[in-house]
């Protein structure tokens, strides 16, 4: 019987996508966090030793970018300007191969919607 990924699960898939991500960009991780509303995901530096808080939101697929709460976002920011650090966003929508709206299936194939790394200005408003 096929089985739908649970919430945790597609967050934990979104992670590995955007990990790979940084991984492949020459991003070191110092901490990484997996717990559903825990933010941020990956704690990590670049060869320049800069720090980044990156922020993974997992979500089905969607006919338009994924976005974040701004609101919300502003004081993620004042966090991460206190820690200078810069702060990375990463929408990753996941969905059922014949239905996007519809979860993936366990061990099976999946549609992605990823736009890669988004950096956000923590010096604005």
């Amino acid at each position: 019987m096929s089985k739908p990924l649970t919430t945790q699960e597609l967050h934990n898939l979104a992670m590995n996508i955007v990990g790979k991500d940084l991984e492949a960009k020459g991003y070191e991780f110092i901490a990484i966090n997996s717990q559903l509303k825990r933010n941020p995901q990956f704690v990590c530096i670049d060869k320049n030793n800069q720090r980044y808080f990156v922020i993974v939101k997992a979500t089905t697929i969607s006919e338009i970018a994924i976005t974040y709460d701004v609101i919300w976002m502003e004081t993620f920011k004042t966090h991460a300007r206190n820690n200078n650090a810069k702060v990375l966003f990463a929408g990753v929508g996941l969905g059922h191969p014949d239905d996007g709206k519809k979860p993936p299936i366990l061990n099976s194939a999946y549609l992605l919607q990823y736009e890669g790394l988004q950096l956000l200005d923590i010096d604005l408003n």
